[in-house]
């Protein structure tokens, strides 16, 4: 075949924004063949239709992009929220392990209380306080029980210039409205979701099948505030941002207040990450870009 000779990698998950940035990085990878798959023809909740398609495409590496992400949601919507993050990266973990394929699964800091105070490196105990973040903990049990070649990957504060996510929110109400008030007192590391992509793709091309669990965000630990803040200024944006505690915002969900991950391990496979500063700016400059939407 013309493409034999490229590692074919399967995403599922194309159309959330990691997904998407996946395929926008991709011919920055001549040696990789990326199949994108989403719903219906990609619901990795359902083991036939994942059998069918691994037959179909036949990938040597599967990165999971799919997740139930809505954090307050998966509170009152347990059900779906076990059914996409801990069920389905096992049922796809499985099928992985019948065929030899590794599995390349992305997971999140919501794994984590937010009781450290230095970021958190790979082995440190587990401990969620929500749903989202438990549940996500069962598809990472589950993907290492299922018995396939693994690395599991996890992230924090992801955004993109694609769909939902707290910098095109910060962009939006920054244009409609007069004040933004932002938590100042939970602190974690942004990370743009291009620069995860091309992070996850560079792993699917190494030859070690070594099962791991790797921690990767952009450089440098922040507040919501302060992400929000930088998002407006960049933008050229002028409505005031205003700190507020966790106490002033009270949401449906606790969130970690200390979620910053250590990614030192990633370093030291030569996969380096930028400051949040600079990878932000590539995305804004993306977004009030006139030729783009």
């Amino acid at each position: 075949m013309e493409h034999s000779s490229r590692l074919r990698v399967l995403v599922t998950g194309a159309n959330g924004q990691l997904g998407r940035s996946l395929s926008k990085v991709s011919p920055q990878f001549p040696a990789i063949e990326l199949t994108a798959t989403d719903l219906p023809e990609g619901d990795i909740t359902r083991k036939d239709v994942v059998a069918r398609l691994l037959e179909q495409v036949r990938p040597s590496v599967i990165i999971n992009t799919a997740a139930y992400t809505a954090v307050e949601k998966a509170e009152s919507d347990q059900q779906a929220a076990h059914l996409v993050n801990a069920m389905a990266p096992g049922i796809l973990a499985v099928e992985a392990a019948r065929r030899g394929l590794l599995l390349l699964h992305v997971s999140t800091d919501y794994v984590f209380d937010g009781s450290a105070r230095i970021p958190i490196p790979e082995d440190a105990p587990t401990a969620p306080i929500g749903v989202y973040g438990s549940t996500k903990l069962e598809g990472e049990k589950a993907v290492q029980a299922s018995g396939c070649a693994y690395n599991i990957v996890r992230t924090s504060w992801l955004y993109s210039e694609f769909g939902q996510n707290f910098v095109r929110t910060m962009l939006r109400l920054g244009t409609t409205r007069d004040e933004l008030r932002v938590v100042a007192d939970q602190q974690g590391c942004p990370t743009y979701a291009t620069d995860l992509a091309r992070a996850l793709l560079t792993l699917a091309t190494r030859p070690s099948r070594e099962n791991q669990i790797f921690h990767f965000c952009n450089q440098g630990v922040t507040t919501w505030y302060q992400l929000a803040a930088s998002t407006l200024k960049m933008a050229g944006i002028t409505t005031p941002v205003l700190p507020v505690t966790t106490a002033e915002y009270p949401t449906a969900v606790r969130r970690p207040a200390y979620s910053a991950l250590d990614t030192r391990k990633m370093e030291a496979l030569g996969i380096l990450n930028r400051p949040w500063e600079d990878a932000l700016a590539e995305c804004i400059g993306v977004l009030v870009s006139p030729t783009e939407r």
